[in-house]
């Protein structure tokens, strides 16, 4: 919990600097970037949360990669978390920031899973109803899971819709169960 609060208190700071600075867009750039390369790479990952690697060489690390690829003011906040010695909490920081960057802007990511591929049109009426429902531009990340069997079910943040098929019939088996269904 500690942790979280202070990532997000640097995600505000790096916010605050780029809204300062009139840069978010670049600033976003950057930290996508960085949140990439730390996804893509379990070692450089490893090397920020590992407490035994000197801050030195963190810092020549991420210099070395992003050098060339990211703003010098970017750069600064990196020197600034591991001078702090928050490292560990980088791509909590970096992840933190496009939450806020995306409240800022009335986005909301909306996680979804469908039994099977959707059409355009499909994926837009579900884009339709979220954007109607949370009132906020809707971001989509789509995939597919047989699993569900049918129906979808869509996380925003801590929140899950399940309309699939699996939970229904889950939902029907408990009733079952419990005596508390009739058949006609």
């Amino acid at each position: 919990m500690a942790e979280y609060k202070v990532s997000t208190r640097y995600a505000e700071s790096l916010m605050g600097v780029a809204e300062d600075k009139k840069n978010l867009d670049d600033t976003t750039k950057d930290v996508e970037l960085i949140i990439s390369a730390l996804e893509s790479s379990g070692e450089l990952f490893r090397t920020m949360e590992n407490p035994i690697v000197k801050p030195e060489l963190k810092l020549s690390i991420l210099t070395e990669i992003f050098k060339d690829k990211i703003s010098s003011d970017t750069l600064e906040f990196l020197r600034f978390v591991i001078d702090k010695d928050r490292e560990n909490l980088l791509y909590d920081i970096m992840k933190n920031f496009m939450i806020l960057r995306d409240e800022k802007l009335g986005y909301a990511n909306v996680n979804l899973k469908t039994a099977f591929e959707l059409d355009d049109k499909e994926r837009e009426e579900l884009i339709a109803l979220f954007n109607k429902m949370l009132n906020k531009k809707i971001k989509l990340k789509y995939s597919v899971d047989p699993e569900i069997i049918g129906g979808f079910v869509a996380a925003v943040g801590d929140t899950v819709y399940d309309a699939s098929l699996k939970h229904q019939l889950s939902l029907l088996r408990k009733q079952f169960l419990h005596g508390s269904a009739t058949l006609n």
